[in-house]
C-alpha cells in the first residue's frame, strides 16, 4: 500500500485497483489532489477495475466532487470500471448535485444533416428577411409622412443642416466621383474600340458610350458611390449619437430624432443627386471622348457631332428621373441602419456594412424595374 499525503491510498486486489479517499476533499487541497488523480494509473494490464472507497472522507465540498467526478471519466475512458462505494449520506447529495450540473453542461455535437441544414438556414434567413422588410417599408411611411409635414411647414426644416449636408454629399463627393466616371468612360471606349474595330464600324463607339452612360452606367456608379460613400456616413454619424444616448436625450426632450436627423440628410441627398448624376455623365463621356481620340482619332466635334444621332430627350433625362429615387433609398436605408445600432462600436461597424449592402442592392433592382418600365412605355 502506498500513500499520497492524507488524501489518497491505493492497493492492487485481483484485478481491481482500489482508491481509499480521505481528510478533505475540498478547494484548498485541489492543486495537490488534481496532481495526485492524474498520476494514479493502473498498476498492471490485467486491472479492469477501480473502486473508490470514501469512508474515511473527513470533508468534500463542490470542488472535491467535481474533481471526483473528472477522474471517473478519466478512468472509463482508459476502459476500467468505476465504482464509488461508502459514500456518506452527508456527501451524497453534494456528489449528485455537482456531478448533474456536469452532465447538463456537456455539448451534444449535433448530428450532421447537411442537406436539412441548407433548407433550415435557407427558411430562416427567408424569414428574417421578410421581417427585415416589412419593418423596413415600415420606416418608410414614416420618413415619407414627416417629409410631407416638414413640407407642409417648412418653418419646421433645418436649413443649416440642409446645406451642411448638401456640402458633403454633394460637393464634397465631386473629386471621387469625376475620377471614377473618367475612367469608366476611359474602359468601356477602351473595350468598344477592340470589338467594333473588327467590324470596321469604330464610329460607333460614341454611339455605344453615349447610350449606356446617359441610360444606366451614370447613374449607376453615381448610386454605388454615394452608397458607399454617404450611406455609409449617414449610418456611422446616427450610430454614434445611439451609442452615445444623444437620440435618447433627444426623445426626452421632445425632439424628432426623424425630423431632426433623418429628413435633412434625405432632402440634401435627394437635391444633390441629380446633379451629381449628371457630372457623372458628362466627366464619363469626356473619359471616353479622350480615349475615341486616342484610339480611332476621332476628334471632339466629331464625337459630339456622332454622339447627337443616337439620343433623344428621353435618353437624356432618364438618370435624372432616376437619380432622387436612388437618393431616397439609400438615405432612408443609411439612416435606418443608424437608428438600429445598439450600444456598441462594434454594432455601428455592421450596421454600416449592412446599410451599404442594401443600399446597393436596392439600387441595382430598383434600376432592372426602371429599365423593363421604361422599355414597356417606350421611353
Amino acid at each position: 500500500m502506498t500513500a499520497d499525503q492524507d488524501w489518497l491510498t491505493s492497493v492492487s486486489d485481483s484485478g481491481t485497483l482500489v482508491l481509499a479517499a480521505s481528510g478533505g476533499w475540498t478547494l484548498a487541497a485541489a492543486t495537490p489532489l488534481t496532481a495526485m488523480l492524474n498520476g494514479v494509473q493502473p498498476k498492471s494490464d490485467r486491472t479492469t477495475r477501480v473502486r473508490l472507497d470514501l469512508s474515511r472522507l473527513d470533508a468534500l465540498d463542490t470542488v472535491g466532487a467535481l474533481l471526483m467526478r473528472q477522474f471517473r471519466d478519466r478512468m472509463t475512458a482508459e476502459g476500467l470500471a468505476v465504482m464509488i462505494v461508502n459514500v456518506r449520506p452527508e456527501h451524497i447529495a453534494l456528489i449528485e448535485a455537482v456531478w448533474r450540473a456536469a452532465d447538463s453542461e456537456r455539448v451534444v455535437p449535433p448530428k450532421r444533416r447537411p442537406i436539412m441544414d441548407a433548407i433550415e438556414n435557407a427558411g430562416r434567413g427567408s424569414l428574417r428577411a421578410l421581417s427585415d422588410s416589412v419593418e423596413l417599408i415600415s420606416y418608410f411611411g414614416l420618413v415619407i409622412t414627416t417629409m410631407v409635414r416638414v413640407l407642409i411647414h417648412p418653418k419646421r426644416l433645418r436649413f443649416t443642416a440642409l446645406i451642411y449636408h448638401m456640402d458633403h454629399t454633394g460637393l464634397r463627393c465631386l473629386p471621387i466621383l469625376g475620377l471614377l466616371s473618367f475612367l469608366i468612360g476611359v474602359v468601356l471606349a477602351y473595350q468598344g474600340a477592340e470589338q467594333l474595330r473588327r467590324l470596321a464600324a469604330e464610329i460607333y463607339v460614341v454611339n455605344l458610350l453615349a447610350l449606356s452612360i446617359l441610360r444606366e452606367i451614370g447613374i449607376l456608379i453615381t448610386a454605388i458611390i454615394v452608397a458607399g460613400r454617404s450611406g455609409s456616413a449617414f449610418t456611422a454619424q446616427i450610430g454614434t449619437m445611439k451609442v452615445n444616448q444623444e437620440i435618447d436625450a433627444m426623445r426626452t426632450i421632445g425632439l424628432d430624432p426623424i425630423e431632426m436627423l433623418v429628413v435633412p440628410r434625405i432632402l440634401a441627398l435627394m437635391l444633390v443627386m441629380p446633379l451629381l448624376t449628371f457630372f457623372a455623365n458628362m466627366i464619363a463621356l469626356l473619359g471616353g471622348a479622350t480615349m475615341s481620340y486616342i484610339l480611332l482619332d476621332i476628334n471632339f466635334y466629331q464625337f459630339v457631332n456622332q454622339m447627337r444621332i443616337p439620343i433623344d430627350f428621353w435618353d437624356a433625362t432618364v438618370a435624372m428621373i432616376k437619380a432622387p429615387v436612388f437618393a431616397l433609398v439609400i438615405g432612408m436605408v443609411g439612416c435606418y441602419e443608424g437608428l438600429l445600432v445598439s450600444g456598441s462600436a462594434e454594432s455601428v461597424g455592421l450596421r454600416t456594412t449592412k446599410s451599404v449592402v442594401e443600399s446597393i442592392f436596392l439600387v441595382i433592382v430598383l434600376n432592372a424595374f426602371f429599365s423593363v418600365v421604361f422599355q414597356i412605355i417606350h421611353i
